[in-house]
């Protein structure tokens, strides 16, 4: 008899960057629901108590760490943090990022260094000291990087945020290739606008989300759960046959 699909982690071990609100603390529940003890990175290790409780409030480990991405030294330290906490690191989201739009004309070194670090510099690092790790256990893994529609569309005044989030889709592939030899999966998702604190201005405003709303076909922006249900499958014995794939979570915008 064949065997079917599970999307059930129980007994793995998931590090999620970002991990204190929006996506990031939706991925870290859902892979908690679906069975994994998560090492929760945080920019402030202190600072999100409340989603280390609902982590065990569902029965799951939670250990935060102090993780800022455009360090090396803190990626370094978190990753080590973990390793000695579980013994090992199966899935890792590589959900931290930021992008404070700007036009074009008007962004600075600042900006564009400061979005580089965390985008791509922190994206590129925290892989690779975790694809060392997974490649040391021996027993593959799983990396799943936050991609972004805009890496696939131009949006005004996002010109630095899209640049790094199409690299993103791009290093998804070229990890993907290097690292299958070791059976590690690398795929990302590409949401759309989804409601969280960070986009909060934006989406209150009643004209921007009109314009927002009439791109998507599913007529809706999405919820940090749409992404994290995303993440759940490609992390999941569901998806063992997926790598380098970039999945648009879009509602359609990418359609036309």
């Amino acid at each position: 008899m064949e065997t079917l699909p599970s999307f059930q982690l129980d007994g793995k071990i998931a590090l999620v960057t970002g991990a204190g609100r929006g996506i990031g603390r939706a991925c870290a529940l859902a892979l908690a629901q679906a069975g994994a003890d998560v090492v929760l990175g945080l920019k402030n290790a202190s600072s999100h108590p409340d989603v280390c409780a609902e982590i065990e409030a569902l029965g799951r480990k939670a250990l935060p760490v102090q993780m800022n991405v455009a360090h090396l030294p803190e990626i370094h330290s978190a990753v080590e943090s973990a390793l000695q906490h579980f013994g090992r690191i199966d899935i890792l989201v590589n959900n931290a990022g930021i992008g404070a739009p700007n036009l074009a004309e008007a962004v600075t070194e600042q900006d564009f260094d400061e979005t580089l670090a965390v985008n791509l510099k922190g994206t590129f690092f925290t892989a690779q000291t975790v694809g060392k790790a997974m490649i040391a256990q021996g027993n593959g893994g799983r990396i799943i990087n936050l991609s972004s529609q805009a890496g696939f569309v131009a949006l005004r005044s996002e010109s630095v945020y899209c640049m790094t989030k199409a690299a993103i889709a791009h290093l998804t592939k070229c990890l993907a290739l290097e690292w299958a030899t070791y059976g590690i999966q690398v795929n990302a998702v590409a949401p759309t606008f989804i409601e969280t604190p960070g986009t909060e201005k934006w989406l209150g405003d009643e004209a921007f989300r009109a314009s927002v709303l009439q791109r998507i076909p599913l007529g809706r922006v999405g919820h940090p759960m749409d992404v994290a249900g995303a993440v759940v499958f490609l992390a999941s014995p569901a998806a063992n046959l997926i790598t380098g794939v970039t999945l648009l979570i879009d509602g359609g915008w990418t359609l036309a």
